[in-house]
């Protein structure tokens, strides 16, 4: 997750959802690692194009970026764009297997 000082739409996600975030299938899937979308990016981690929006929760495999939700639509759609992010990498089904 990148996310920048002052950010509001950051500050709603963490109260909305950074609480119960790694305690679901979605958090087990993608653990958060939090950035700052001002500084440089961490060494190994490589992404399609700038962060320009904040919050943005980009899914990486192996420090290489897949895709990216940018901003945060809130609570409601959050859940749904993430689990097809997710699912079109074929995350999501490694941690909750199909019954």
């Amino acid at each position: 997750m990148a996310e920048a000082e002052g950010c509001m739409w950051c500050e709603k996600w963490e109260a909305q959802i950074g609480p119960i975030y790694p305690k679901t299938a979605e958090g087990q899937a993608a653990p958060l690692m939090m950035i700052n979308a001002r500084a440089p990016l961490p060494e190994g981690l490589s992404l399609k194009r700038p962060i320009v929006y904040t919050p943005s929760f980009i899914l990486t495999v192996d420090g290489l970026e897949i895709e990216r939700i940018e901003g945060y639509p809130g609570e409601d759609f959050f859940w749904g764009l993430l689990a097809m992010m997710l699912d079109q990498a074929g995350i999501l089904a490694r941690v909750m297997p199909s019954s």
